[in-house]
This record gives C-alpha cells, sequence and structure tokens, in this order.
C-alpha cells in the first residue's frame, strides 16, 4: 500500500510543477519550481527525485527534448541537493536565499551543457547573453520563496496529520 501511496503522491508533485511551470511560462524568469523543488526536498526527500525528473520527462513530452533540456537533467537536482544539505537551516531567509543564488546561477549552470555544442567561447557568450534574466530570475525566486514556503509547508503538515499525504 505505502509503494502504491508514494507512487501516486510523487506523480501528483510531478504534475503541480508541470502546472505552475505551464502557467508562468509567458513571464520570463518568473517560476514556481525551485519554490516547489525546495519544498520537495525539504516535505518527500524520499519522492523528490522521482518527482523531478517525472516532471522533466512529461515537460519534455510536452514541449520537445531539445537541446535546452538536457540541461535540467542536472540543474533541477542540483537544487534539490543543495536544499538537502541545508535543511536543518532554520527560517524562511535561508532558503529564500538559496533559491535567489539559484536563479542568479542557472544560466550559468546551464550553460555547461553549451559547452559541448558551441565550446566555450559559445556557451560563455550564452550565459553573458541571459544574465539579466539570471537577475530577475534570483529576485522572483527570493520573493516566491520568501512568500510562499512557509504556507506550503504548514498546508502539507496539516495533510499529512490528516493521513491524505
Amino acid at each position: 500500500m505505502r509503494k502504491t501511496k508514494d507512487l501516486v503522491i510523487a506523480g501528483l508533485l510531478a504534475t503541480i510543477m508541470v502546472v505552475s511551470k505551464c502557467a508562468l511560462d509567458g513571464i520570463p524568469s518568473v517560476e514556481l519550481v525551485s519554490l516547489l523543488i525546495i519544498v520537495y526536498a525539504l516535505e518527500f526527500p524520499k519522492l523528490a527525485l522521482i518527482a523531478i525528473y517525472t516532471y522533466l520527462l512529461i515537460y519534455g513530452a510536452l514541449f520537445g527534448f531539445g537541446l535546452w533540456w538536457f540541461p535540467q537533467l542536472y540543474v533541477w537536482p542540483a537544487l534539490f541537493f543543495v536544499v538537502r544539505a541545508f535543511r536543518q537551516a532554520n527560517g524562511v531567509v535561508v532558503f529564500a536565499l538559496i533559491s535567489a543564488l539559484f536563479g542568479l546561477f542557472y544560466g550559468a549552470l546551464y550553460a555547461i551543457s553549451y559547452v559541448v555544442v558551441s565550446g566555450a567561447a559559445g556557451a560563455f557568450a550564452w550565459w553573458i547573453a541571459g544574465i539579466p534574466f539570471d537577475v530577475a530570475h534570483c529576485v522572483g525566486n527570493f520573493f516566491v520563496v520568501l512568500l510562499l514556503l512557509s504556507p506550503l509547508r504548514k498546508a502539507i503538515a496539516r495533510c499529512k496529520q490528516l493521513g491524505i499525504l
């Protein structure tokens, strides 16, 4: 029973990421996936990576498995592992700062894979061209986590208490 329930929960977590990403795709550098990965890493550590890779498969199936997709295979899990390393931290501000730094360095992390296709100079140029978006991503992530992390964790705690999750 528990394995089935975990599989359903992981699928639900992935679906929430897909829906949130699609809902905000029209707003450059604004997303809830970073927040959700932080929440999942803290509240569902055993299911989070399953949810992340399921999200990536669904998102790739919806929008194609192009060059843009492959860096996400390591970028999103990297956030998960950083959050897990800081899981004992108290306070929302720590996770808001982690999310902000992730947003700021997202382009640099992403550009690593472009070295294979464009060489080091091409990857560097791609990263530099995206810095304004990374700055916006940084600011957006900071405020999204600052405002929504605590309410989401409280809602999840309540659902766990009621046996829903």
